[in-house]
């Protein structure tokens, strides 16, 4: 497999507008690194630009180490899968597959064990002699996925493959690129506006919004201590639940929703502050528990989702969202009471949206 190195890369059309702003990033061997953001962010402009499909504006492109920014797409050595998986409909699934083989130049007995090889691990034996019309979403997708393993590519890159599959086929296919990755340990980027997705697949996750990179790690830590309050709402599910709020003239404590809790340390009197909570951080307050930040809130709105339901409650005019058993006997209008969690809180500026502090850094004690 590779290692993928972007330095600088930008992307500025003939219009002027700002594709992409200046992107740093280190693939390493073998890793699943996800591009995620919404729709418009440059994910799929700067996969493009990996595969050579598109040119930059700027900085510079490497493969183990070798630049090539400017190489041909057919001289990168990597493998595309499409949204739409790009299949040619009048060839069968053994012709699709060993098409790139073939103008290789590839001989015949190679050719045709690495297309056996392929079959075997995505299980398109039995489907070699049909052609992509007569095949399921899922197996056009194994077939587009397929023809990109024979290939044997230092670098596999992913554009929204799974974005035409129904939402159960969607999950399969998933976990049969997770299995299929962990097998070939191979190199891939790969590019989704679906946040479960991304949180789900990805070794490293990178989170775009507006050309620009917002944060790069490990999903579970993005998830726990998001760089903003972009990062915070569009990663999780549900998105975190942010209380704007004011730190008090002497510095040291937050009025958040009628309880008083410690301020950042890194926050000044007077400054607007806001606090971010996961849903699984917000819960009944049960007497006796000890929890020390109560509010008070109504109950608005459950969602059931199976095995929890999502309640929406309304404390001091502000919305939250709390995980809930399915068992649980509350009903919009009942009046309950509410145990923040500060040990998991994150604190952001209310000015600029970025991280102040997190659950992961020392909080002041209250006077």
């Amino acid at each position: 497999m590779a290692q993928l190195s972007l330095i600088g890369v930008t992307k500025t059309y003939g219009s002027g507008v700002q594709a992409l702003w200046p992107i740093d990033l280190e693939v390493s061997d073998g890793q699943m690194v996800v591009l995620v953001g919404p729709s418009g962010c440059g994910k799929s402009t700067l996969l493009r630009i990996i595969a050579g499909l598109e040119s930059s504006s700027g900085g510079s492109l490497l493969i183990d180490g070798v630049p090539v920014t400017h190489t041909p797409p057919k001289d990168r050595d990597v493998a595309m899968v499409f949204q739409n998986y790009a299949l040619y409909p009048h060839l069968t699934v053994r012709e699709n597959l060993e098409f790139g083989l073939k103008m290789r130049g590839t001989p015949r007995a190679e050719r045709d064990s690495q297309v056996a090889s392929a079959a075997e691990l995505l299980g398109l034996n039995k489907l070699l002699d049909r052609r992509p019309p007569q095949l399921s979403g899922g197996q056009q997708q194994r077939v587009a996925l397929g023809r990109a393993i024979v290939r044997k590519p230092k670098l596999f890159l992913l554009d929204e493959p799974f974005s035409n599959l129904d939402a159960t086929l969607r999950a399969s296919t998933r976990t049969e690129l997770l299995r299929l990755h962990r097998r070939l340990h191979a190199t891939t980027v790969f590019v989704t506006h679906d946040q479960i997705e991304a949180m789900s697949m990805a070794d490293v996750l990178v989170v775009m919004k507006d050309g620009k990179v917002q944060q790069v790690g490990a999903p579970l830590d993005i998830y726990r201590c998001p760089a903003n309050q972009f990062v915070a709402q569009f990663i999780g599910f549900p998105a975190m639940n942010l209380i704007d709020s004011g730190v008090s003239a002497n510095g040291n404590t937050v009025d958040v929703l009628g309880t008083s809790v410690p301020s950042p340390s890194s926050a000044s009197p007077g400054d607007r502050v806001t606090l971010g909570l996961r849903a699984e951080h917000i819960a009944i307050h049960k007497p006796g528990s000890g929890s020390n930040h109560i509010v008070s809130a109504k109950v608005i709105l459950l969602e059931p989702l199976g095995n929890e339901i999502l309640t929406t409650c309304l404390a001091g005019g502000q919305d939250l969202i709390m995980r809930l058993p399915s068992s649980t006997n509350l009903r919009p209008g009942h009046e309950v009471r509410l145990a923040l969690s500060l040990e998991d809180a994150v604190w952001f500026s209310s000015e600029s949206g970025l991280l102040l502090q997190s659950h992961l850094m020392p909080v002041r004690a209250t006077p």
